[in-house]
């Protein structure tokens, strides 16, 4: 028997330096007859290094989970029993904590082989049970980094991860602003709500607590006792109230070396930490960084996704704007449109007010009830303090508040405008304004966008208003050149239709003229002038006087063409604006009818209708005037009887198209009466 002790106490001195854990038990009671340090240090050290104790009295926990069985089993059966990274909760109460171990319970036996007490060699597995279970949380986390998951997810998870771990550690994430000037709350779920409310931005530098301090230096900031340290001057009472006595914090940075946040690990006693704690506050800030980083980016590409495509509805927008713009040529539809096309897309109400005569007019309102558009259409634009102002400067003005020149504000809900000019080549012409409501604001690309409308609508309206002055101008010109009615020429009955095709912006080359010679007879002209415009017009003016001038000098249809010609071609090579075709004649009365007489100069040729409506060409050789090359006329004779019609037209008529796409042509059966002569007597 003293053998036996005498080895056990041999064993006691040999893992007496080890880490290794031993202890001998004697007896079924289990007492504890020796033991080495590292074991008394795992059981919880302070009253419980003692011995001639049983265990159970010793370590009263371990008989609810099934220890003090293995050591009645080991010792009733001298059976060897193993375990491996066994969990065991070492201390009771506050004091109680995880632990896990390899351990061996093998029977001590005297000499005759008989079973005397059992001895338990181990080895303390719970750092290595920790840090499998940290590199398995990391990976967790670094998974839902991967998936993307939300931020404050990940964070307050990796939290909930360490405290589990270590249950005398709080941990707290604080994430930078941008400018990584403050610290905003990121995850804390062990702190109270109050606690977190409070931080939540404070500010980086020196002395403020661990945190802001860590921030302001980007190195750890170590408080082993907040009680004293002066960093925590300022916050000893927040700590107080929270329970806190020690707070390590680590910067959490980017790559680049920007400031993301801090990590902080609180304790409620002081503390000093170790270099396990410092290293693993290094490897969750990393896992933080990293975190933190992946949703900036993410954040940044969906920025840029949504600028994207606020980029490309701004697009849509100003090309539907553009292409309705486009389509309307009378100004103030223009204006109308632009109305409608600010409203609802960029302003909930919109007015559109022009100066005219030095006068302010409202053109045009839009809203989305008739109420809110008929108290816009009501009110003065006169009383606009705003438009008055940003008609004579040129500049648009914004304001977030109702206008302050009396209306319809409070019945519309108003709270803020925008009134922007609509310029012509440099003078404000007009001017949009937008009007917003609840809900509804100005930002800055709110309002670039509606600049960019009211830019493309001043173009739209002023090319309208030009096109508007140039139809006109062209009209105006083009009655000038036509005769305002047709004479009465006695015994016959004259018509004429002239419909210029095209948008009727430049005078046609097409004309006609009827007047009474000296001899009684009376002259008759239709023709077309190579081109269109101003120099066609000339050209048109040209023929007609000449012709009108040597009507009364000559009596020869061939002479007076041939005079038009020599007119055309007299004329400066930069005057001339190409060929002239026409047809000229004299017609007279006549027993039978009327006599005609005429000339053809290279146009279509005339078409008589008889009395039985057959349609027939009349054949009258001619080259085209104002070429400069020799030609030879030939006047053509002939009376018109009762019922029989003379039809002159030009190629606008022969270019025409049918309902399909074939065009009228040279087919005389297609032709209704353009420019004729036909005796009263007939229909």
């Amino acid at each position: 028997m003293r053998r036996i002790h005498d080895t056990d106490q041999d064993l006691s001195l040999l893992f007496g330096t080890s880490t290794a854990l031993f202890a001998s038990m004697t007896g079924p009671a289990h007492v504890l007859e020796a033991a080495n340090p590292a074991f008394f240090t795992s059981i919880g050290g302070g009253r419980r290094e003692r011995t001639g104790v049983p265990l159970v009295q010793l370590m009263p926990e371990l008989a609810d989970q099934g220890f003090i069985a293995l050591l009645d089993q080991v010792y009733r059966t001298g059976e060897r029993h193993v375990g491996r990274d066994t969990r065991a909760v070492i201390g009771v109460g506050e004091d109680a904590h995880e632990a896990y171990f390899d351990f061996t319970y093998e029977a001590r036996r005297d000499a005759g082989g008989n079973v005397i007490g059992v001895r338990m060699v181990g080895v303390e597995t719970t750092q290595v049970q920790h840090a499998q279970r940290l590199a398995a949380e990391q990976r967790a986390l670094l998974e839902q980094i991967a998936r993307q998951a939300p931020l404050p997810d990940v964070l307050d998870g990796m939290c909930r991860t360490i405290q589990e771990l270590t249950p005398e550690v709080i941990v707290s994430v604080l994430l930078a602003d941008q400018d990584g000037r403050h610290l905003r709350h990121g995850a804390a779920p062990g702190l109270p709500d109050f606690c977190n409310q409070a931080i939540d931005g404070i500010a980086t530098g020196e002395g403020v607590g661990s945190c802001g301090t860590a921030a302001h230096r980007r190195k750890n900031v170590i408080v082993n006792d907040i009680a004293t340290d002066p960093l925590w001057k300022d916050f000893r009472d927040l700590a107080g109230r929270a329970g806190l006595a020690a707070c390590w914090s680590t910067p959490i940075l980017a790559r680049d070396g920007r400031l993301l946040g801090t990590f902080a690990m609180y304790h409620r006693t002081p503390r000093a930490p170790q270099d396990t704690d410092l290293a693993l506050a290094h490897v969750f800030a990393d896992t933080a960084a990293l975190a933190i980083e992946r949703h900036h980016a993410e954040q940044a590409r969906q920025a840029a996704d949504a600028r994207e495509e606020a980029a490309r509805d701004d697009l849509a927008f100003l090309l539907t704007a553009s292409t309705a713009l486009a389509g309307r040529l009378d100004e103030k539809q223009t204006l109308q449109r632009l109305a409608t096309l600010a409203s609802p897309a960029l302003a909930p109400l919109a007015t559109v007010d022009i100066l005219e005569a030095g006068r302010i007019q409202r053109v045009a309102t839009a809203a989305r009830s008739e109420e809110a558009r008929s108290l816009l259409a009501a009110r003065s634009p006169a009383q606009d303090e705003a438009l008055t102002r940003v008609l004579n400067s040129g500049l648009t003005e914004v304001a977030r508040r109702t206008p302050a020149t009396p209306g319809p504000w409070h019945e519309l809900g108003v709270t803020g405008y925008i009134c922007i000019p609509l310029m012509d080549r440099g003078r404000p012409f007009g001017a949009v304004t937008l009007l917003s409501t609840d809900g509804h604001s100005f930002d800055g690309h709110r309002i670039a966008l509606a600049e960019e409308l009211a830019r493309r609508t001043a173009s739209a309206a002023r090319n309208a208003r030009q096109y508007t002055q140039r139809a006109a101008l062209a009209r105006d010109l083009q009655t000038g050149l036509l005769l305002p009615d047709l004479p009465d020429v006695p015994g016959a009955q004259l018509a004429a239709f002239y419909y210029p095709a095209g948008e009727g912006l430049e005078v046609g080359g097409d004309f006609y003229d009827v007047f009474q010679r000296d001899d009684g007879s009376w002259a008759f002209i239709l023709g077309d002038v190579c081109g269109r415009g101003a120099m066609a017009a000339t050209t048109t003016a040209l023929v007609r006087h000449t012709a009108r001038a040597v009507a009364s000098l000559l009596d020869d249809p061939v002479d007076i063409v041939k005079a038009v010609d020599k007119a055309l071609n007299d004329r400066h090579a930069h005057h001339n604006s190409g060929f002239v075709t026409l047809v000229y004649g004299h017609l007279t009365p006549v027993v039978d009818g009327l006599a005609v007489e005429l000339v053809r100069a290279g146009h279509t040729l005339p078409l008589l209708l008889d009395a039985d409506h057959v349609v027939d060409t009349v054949e009258a050789p001619g080259g085209l005037l104002g070429t400069g090359l020799p030609f030879r006329l030939t006047a053509r004779r002939l009376t018109l009887r009762p019922g029989e019609s003379l039809l002159l037209y030009t190629d606008g008529i022969t270019e025409c198209r049918a309902a399909g796409t074939e065009q009228y042509g040279d087919i005389p059966g297609h032709f209704s009466p353009v420019g004729e002569a036909q005796r009263r007597t007939s229909v």
